[in-house]
């Protein structure tokens, strides 16, 4: 029994070589001037983390200006879309990010340097996921039901851990890439400030650092897998579904130390993405379909922005609800 699908058009897209290229060398201008301001290991205050905070959304809405001039209302409204969607998932990166340095009681004065590190990661993840992304979508019609089949499986996954608990005890020392790291060279018990190898009793040996800096690449593995199709859900076009990847990205190092007292208090947040990421499913099944079938409709950018939006209002009005009730319980009791 063969699949249907329909031939696959070359894929459109608004990115130029020129604009690819500007892109990037802006991209990577905005990661050298987070480096050099973990240069020097310090703890960040709120004041410090709210400024970049806003920098960094501000910058997304200018480039959504940008694209509306320069290409109309319809690709704006994608990298939007996309945007929302991307930072939504990535706020759901944060809070892995916060476990993983707990559980390595990673020093305050390096935890952004850890975070720039996986952000970093996260990109390079992203641009390999993109680009195999493309190709699927090239071969034929029929990467729209694999991808549909990613997101469906991630929500399920999702929804099953929040409802259960089981992504809240995760266990660092179990991972593969951890333990891997360990049998391969020794671990210093203390950390040595940014320093990932130092040089002990004649030996070289990792720091601290290296293996939590392993761990958050492991897991940025893990959402690149998520991230990637669900913005292909919103946009076919390369460069906005790599724009929106690195706008939402950018911003986590600062945005960690804002949320990070919120964070917890999101209790209903993985609720939303898996209703997100499912409904972005349906959405990628319906556009497959519509190019098998024409009466089949598909549901308008604009539409998915709005339920977007509306999921993410209702998990975070019901999780602080929720969190109140606790707390008056507590004070009761």
């Amino acid at each position: 029994m063969h699949l249907v699908s329909a031939p696959a058009p070359a894929l459109e897209s608004i990115g130029s070589p020129l604009l690819w290229a500007i892109s990037i060398a802006v991209l990577l201008a905005l990661l050298v001037a987070d480096f050099l301001v973990t240069r020097r290991p310090h703890e960040v205050s709120m004041r410090e983390a709210a400024g970049w905070s806003v920098f960094y959304l501000a910058l997304p809405l200018l480039f959504a200006g940008g694209l509306w001039l320069a290409f109309g209302g319809g690709q704006a409204l994608e990298f939007t879309t996309g945007f929302v969607v991307e930072k939504s998932l990535s706020v759901d990166n944060l809070f892995v990010f916060m476990l993983l340095l707990a559980a390595f009681a990673v020093p305050a004065e390096i935890q952004q340097r850890v975070l720039l590190y996986g952000i970093v990661g996260a990109l390079v993840l992203r641009g390999i996921f993109i680009a195999a992304g493309a190709a699927l979508l090239q071969a034929g019609t029929w990467a729209f039901l694999v991808f549909g089949a990613i997101l469906f499986a991630s929500a399920i996954k999702i929804l099953h851990e929040a409802l259960t608990g089981d992504g809240l005890e995760r266990d660092v020392s179990r991972m593969r890439s951890v333990r891997l790291l360990r049998k391969l060279m020794p671990v210093t018990d203390d950390y040595q400030g940014t320093r990932m190898i130092v040089t002990e009793r004649g030996r070289r040996a990792l720091t601290p650092l290296t293996v939590v800096v392993v761990a958050v690449f492991a897991t940025d593995v893990v959402f690149a897998v998520d991230s990637v199709p669900a913005v292909y859900g919103i946009t076919e076009d390369p460069y906005l579904v790599f724009t929106t990847n690195a706008f939402a990205l950018l911003g986590l190092r600062a945005l960690y130390f804002v949320l990070q007292a919120v964070l917890a208090k999101l209790t209903h947040l993985n609720h939303g993405l898996a209703l997100i990421l499912a409904f972005i499913g349906v959405k990628l099944v319906l556009h497959w379909a519509h190019g098998i079938w024409p009466a089949v409709p598909e549901i308008p950018t604009l539409l998915s922005l709005a339920v977007i939006v509306l999921i993410l209002t209702t998990v975070t009005l019901t999780s602080l609800r929720s969190r109140a009730r606790a707390t008056q319980r507590e004070i009761r009791s």
